[in-house]
């Protein structure tokens, strides 16, 4: 169950548990390793993605710049490699632009469905066979 009363159900892609996305840099909306979701989250922090550099320049190039260490934010910016939970819609947008990074499934939060096709989704999965 999730740890804050005004999450959302933790439930992945497949309707299954959450998996964790990340704890090394720790990711999440609520900086708790999982693209756990919730009112508060208006960005909808959802689609645990590995970053590349592709998506990191593309994300810099729109505005967010992953990259750079914000320490005074506890930021430690990310590298090639790192999973992070993205906003559904960036990550839509970069599948769009053809930069969209790879993403696993089990710790992408199903409401992620409500902003990307689960085809989409697949295609770029890290975790299917």
């Amino acid at each position: 169950m999730a740890a804050n009363d005004n999450q959302e159900d933790d439930v992945n892609v497949f309707g299954e548990r959450l998996a964790s996305c990340s704890v090394d840099p720790v990711t999440g909306f609520y900086r708790d390793g999982c693209c756990s979701t919730g009112v508060e989250d208006r960005g909808r922090h959802v689609v645990c993605a590995e970053m590349t550099a592709a998506f990191l320049e593309f994300s810099k190039r729109t505005g967010n710049d992953l990259s750079t260490p914000r320490p005074e934010v506890g930021f430690p910016g990310l590298k090639p490699g790192d999973r992070w939970c993205l906003c559904a819609d960036r990550w839509q947008q970069a599948l769009e632009a053809g930069a969209a990074p790879r993403v696993v499934l089990g710790a992408t939060h199903r409401l992620a469905l409500e902003h990307v096709d689960l085809a989409d989704l697949k295609r770029h999965a890290l975790d299917l066979s």
